[in-house]
């Protein structure tokens, strides 16, 4: 038995991997400067819950109305401009969002924001796939979790910020020009060429054996529709999980449990830490064993984690719940991704821009979804949202790939 050796990544490679890092840094600290303003923001305007709720909802409206754009913007820009351009713009949109004296101005800004932003989410992952393309095994979990760092590191900039007084111009000022800055000096080392390019020599021999050509990549195959909705369904199930702690964690936790303050903000902590744990080991894990193996594996743990913490309802034992699905998703909203990247039948970017999008309609559905099922039983019964999204992960899981030949 043979085992194909990798070849080192060229030093242009490491210098686009870093390239794209920046790109997922600078990506999750753009909207988290801005997220700790809005209590100050909704004071300013003088708007109630709901109007306030309805102007929040502008970001994922945005993205959801331009998501499907990034696809003909990369193909015609290319990935890395597309990318770059996608943070200016969102580092633009949210300055005007916190500067906004109307709450019509707001969620026109929020809007724009989020537009941005999903087209740069796009970009910036076709073009971290294009990267693990050269290196030949798997990297793109944990530009995943420098995105992570990225939303710690915007969110501790506006909290430094508010403790030092700036108003909110100068502070989204100065995280715009920062960020923006530090985006367009990634262009510098992106990767040149077309985004269509084939591999390289010298990768994994199965991977390149697999990788189609341009010309093989619009050719129609039956499975190419169930594959790429199993994909979005994967997608989506990893987005409603993340939802489900950001949006009803603190809640069910101090509500039905009766926890503190300082206790019930752990159950959200608690998820992403897990996740950023999950996506920092994620690509050695997938390099051993697969993605299929790896997703399935992630979904049992959160509807069993999730699962037993709902069964028997303490604050430690949800807490570790929620950590638990939070390290069980980690690798999904990646590998959905990557497989909807090399799917057959398709323009290049298209089916990484059909995932991205209606992984979107997940944030933009799934809090209403659970305060309805809520408000008719409990909110215990609506997170049963987390255990049934692992379990319908274990049951899609099959489309994702095998553990690659030659693999360690």
């Amino acid at each position: 038995m043979t085992v194909d050796v990798l070849r080192p990544p060229a030093p242009a490679e490491r210098q686009a991997r870093a390239a794209v890092a920046v790109l997922f840094l600078t990506n999750g600290a753009l909207f988290a400067n801005l997220l700790p303003r809005f209590p100050q923001i909704k004071a300013d305007l003088g708007i109630g819950n709901a109007a306030y709720g309805l102007a929040v909802a502008a970001f994922p409206a945005g993205a959801i109305a331009a998501g499907l754009a990034a696809g003909v913007l990369i193909r015609r820009l290319g990935s890395g401009r597309v990318a770059v351009a996608g943070t200016v713009l969102t580092g633009v949109g949210v300055l005007a969002a916190g500067t906004a004296n109307s709450v019509v101005l707001f969620a026109t800004a929020l809007f724009l924001a989020g537009a941005m932003d999903a087209i740069t989410d796009v970009a910036q992952n076709a073009h971290g796939l294009r990267v693990q393309r050269r290196y030949g095994r798997s990297i793109i979990n944990s530009f995943h979790a420098i995105w992570s760092i990225g939303a710690v590191l915007g969110g501790s900039m506006a909290a430094g910020a508010i403790a030092l007084g700036l108003s909110r111009g100068q502070h989204l000022l100065i995280s715009g020009v920062v960020f923006g800055i530090a985006a367009c000096v990634a262009l510098r080392f992106c990767l040149t060429g077309p985004d269509t390019e084939p591999a390289v020599e010298g990768t994994d021999t199965e991977a390149a054996e697999s990788e189609p050509l341009p010309e093989e990549r619009t050719k129609a195959h039956p499975r190419t529709a169930y594959v790429l909705a199993a994909l979005v369904l994967i997608a989506a199930a990893g987005a409603l999980v993340e939802d489900a702690g950001s949006s009803w964690a603190a809640l069910y936790l101090s509500d039905s449990l009766h926890a503190s303050g300082t206790l019930a903000a752990s159950g959200y902590i608690a998820l992403v830490g897990a996740q950023f744990v999950g996506r920092m080991i994620g690509d050695r894990l997938v390099d051993r064993f697969g993605q299929r193996t790896v997703a399935r594996s992630g979904g049992l743990i959160a509807a069993v984690g999730m699962g037993l913490a709902l069964a028997v309802p303490t604050a430690s034992g949800t807490i570790l719940g929620f950590a638990a699905a939070g390290f069980g998703v980690a690798t999904l909203v990646p590998a959905a991704m990557h497989e909807a990247d090399e799917l057959p039948g398709l323009k290049p970017g298209s089916g990484l821009t059909i995932v991205s999008w209606l992984m979107r309609l997940g944030f933009l559905l799934s809090p209403p979804a659970v305060g309805l099922v809520a408000d008719a039983t409990s909110l215990r019964v609506g997170l049963l949202v987390v255990p049934f999204a692992g379990l319908l992960v274990i049951l899609l899981g099959g489309v994702l790939g095998p553990r690659r030949r030659g693999a360690v």
